[in-house]
């Protein structure tokens, strides 16, 4: 159980600061006298970092092991906090998102420990459930910790979390043993972050997976990044409702995954119909986002909310499921998409908010909706192709 525990608290404290920094940092950058492009860049520069370390840390977990990976993640989680805790200038809360950036791969190393020590599917979603769970408690508690904390001082909740993240790396190294136990020393490890993702996608099993997750990757870091803005500037809601709205998000995430999904959704529909059912209500909710009446609003983000918590738990179950004893590197890889998409997601969404404040929602309304159509297309050609095979198998059977 301990072992799970430093699983666990890794993933919360890498949402936690999430939690903290989504509604509360345009409004503290703002104090530095920069642009809302500025403050989107500070989300980018995390991803862009992100994108090249998640893979080579996936493909290193797989080589050498989950447990080192893990340790030196978790200490610069804890570094790249400390930083931008003790920041004096816009120069240094870059590169504290910098520093963490490049411990972002931790969160697929960590799905790959709970997969590594899964006995069967249903339990290898089921912890992949738990990381869910947690990402969603933690939405709940970080914006209320970042408006509490910063009552004392605006910094103080990002040395809470550089503090949190230290006493995690001393108790990993401690408690956390090895799951990965084939390790694989002949595998050559790239440090193009391009070249795993490029291999990955060449693989026809993996290249549909790959793009949706991109598509959900855009939608998703264009609206986290502007969100703050976007309520100051449609409804004039300031930092503190931010956080509310954040809070409401994660209780969503929590009831959804630790409870809907081992209870109702795995048991009655298919992973595959969930894929696309949820894409459509992920983009449907994004379009109503774009309404400047609150109750379409919120109703808009219940649906965004919804649909995520399930998207993302089921569609890194269908991945791991298909990656055998490359997990590590399949993960990182997926990760590393992620990442790309946080690049672009944030920047865009800048642009577009400049140019109208509904069109990052539109915008990414419409990206889901694409993503649909691929995962629809996709069915029908998997349901096409049981129905010749069913054919074939009745007569070999004859």
């Amino acid at each position: 159980m301990n072992k799970k525990f430093v699983i666990i608290a890794t993933v919360f404290i890498d949402v936690l600061g999430m939690g903290i920094i989504i509604p509360t940092l345009p409004f503290y950058v703002e104090s530095f006298g920069v642009s809302a492009f500025t403050i989107t860049m500070l989300f980018s520069v995390f991803a862009f970092f992100s994108f090249f370390s998640a893979p080579i840390i996936g493909s290193w977990s797989d080589k050498i092991g989950r447990r080192p990976v893990m340790i030196l993640s978790i200490c610069s989680t804890a570094l790249g906090w400390l930083v931008f805790a003790s920041a004096h200038s816009i120069l240094f809360l870059f590169i504290g998102r910098i520093i963490d950036g490049l411990a972002a791969g931790n969160f697929s190393t960590a799905q790959s420990y709970l997969t590594d020590i899964a006995k069967n599917e249903q339990e290898r979603t089921k912890n992949l459930g738990i990381i869910g769970a947690v990402f969603g408690t933690a939405f709940v508690l970080g914006p209320a910790i970042g408006g509490l904390l910063s009552q004392v001082s605006p910094t103080f909740p990002f040395w809470f979390v550089g503090a949190l993240a230290t006493l995690n790396a001393i108790n990993a190294y401690f408690n956390l043993p090895e799951s990965h136990l084939n390790k694989n020393s002949e595998h050559r490890i790239s440090l193009n972050p391009l070249a795993p993702i490029i291999r990955i996608v060449k693989e026809k099993k993996f290249l549909i997976s790959f793009i949706v997750w991109f598509l959900f990757g855009l939608a998703v870091s264009m609206q986290q990044s502007i969100f703050a803005l976007y309520l100051d500037k449609v409804f004039n809601y300031g930092a503190s409702a931010a956080g509310i709205f954040m809070t409401a998000v994660g209780v969503i995430i929590i009831l959804n995954q630790a409870w809907l999904l081992p209870k109702f959704w795995l048991k009655k529909f298919k992973e595959r119909d969930l894929e696309i059912f949820m894409t459509a209500v992920f983009a449907i909710g994004f379009l109503l986002s774009a309404s400047s009446s609150l109750s379409v609003f919120i109703f808009g983000l219940l649906g965004i909310t919804f649909a995520q918590s399930v998207l993302r738990v089921v569609f890194t179950s269908q991945i791991a499921g298909q990656s055998g004893d490359r997990k590590g590197e399949i993960l990182g890889a997926l990760t590393g998409m992620m990442s790309l998409a946080m690049i672009i997601g944030p920047l865009t969404a800048g642009a577009l908010f400049t140019t109208h404040h509904t069109w990052p929602f539109i915008i990414s309304g419409l990206l889901s909706l694409i993503a649909f159509v691929i995962l629809y297309q996709q069915r029908r050609q998997l349901t096409k192709f049981d129905q010749t095979i069913q054919p074939l198998n009745d007569q070999t059977i004859v």
